[in-house]
């Protein structure tokens, strides 16, 4: 993996083999964050990384300016890796391992964007339950920003949140917003 901007740009990150991730490539991660630079200054919001893998989009956020971030993932080689490299990195980024669902339900934490990036296999239902429980619980900032990662075979339009989407390969990044 590869960090595409900011203070970090071109540092290759290179997690274990035996952890269970689908790192987003860097062609939609530069895409993905062309679409944030329109919307945001990174170095004045919050940041949850749902599903964070080996934390990519964690970092970018990180090496450009985003001091608040928080990472979930449920795998402890996932949260094990992040944590040494925010270290390494000298990166503010608080890891937490916990299943996505169960942090969301517990979960106080008020941010300006969310990113999810979880297994492309999921359930229409279980990608819906994610968009759900963000908005019951309130847990975007007001021109929050809610983004899920998913395979071009998901279709998750039919949400009342639902903005628009944008592809990348056989990547699809849908943006939610109150």
């Amino acid at each position: 993996m590869r960090i595409v901007s900011g203070k970090y740009k071109s540092r290759r990150i290179n997690a274990p083999k035996n952890l269970p991730t689908r790192p987003t490539t860097d062609i939609a991660k530069e895409a993905l964050f062309n679409v944030l630079n329109n919307h945001y200054y990174f170095e004045d919001i919050s940041v949850l990384d749902l599903c964070a893998g080996i934390g990519s989009i964690s970092f970018e956020f990180a090496s450009r300016g985003t001091t608040q971030i928080t990472s979930v993932d449920k795998h402890y080689g996932c949260v094990k890796f992040i944590e040494t490299t925010a270290k390494t990195l000298e990166a503010e980024i608080d890891v937490i391992k916990s299943d996505v669902f169960k942090f969301l339900e517990h979960s106080h934490l008020k941010v300006d964007v969310i990113f999810a990036d979880p297994p492309y296999d999921f359930s229409d239902a279980q990608f819906l339950k994610i968009s759900s429980l963000v908005f019951e619980r309130e847990l975007l900032n007001k021109d929050g920003l809610l983004i899920i990662e998913h395979s071009k075979h998901t279709d998750l339009s039919n949400n009342p949140h639902f903005k628009y989407l944008k592809k990348y390969g056989g990547s699809v990044f849908s943006f939610f917003e109150h």
